[in-house]
């Protein structure tokens, strides 16, 4: 008698999604703290976002 094939792993849980709305509130730039140091987040005027350190 064969065994049955292996079940697959299940695939990894999806990454949350935040809107920019959200993060930057109404304004054009919102401060980020990662790892002790302070990124800033922009909306320009083309309406792209820019990361910056």
């Amino acid at each position: 008698m064969t065994e049955p094939p292996p079940l697959p792993e299940p695939p990894p849980p999806a990454a949350p999604t935040v809107t920019s709305e959200a993060l930057l509130q109404g304004g054009r730039e919102a401060t980020i703290l990662h790892g002790g140091e302070v990124y800033r987040l922009r909306l320009t005027s083309k309406d792209k976002l820019i990361l910056t350190k």
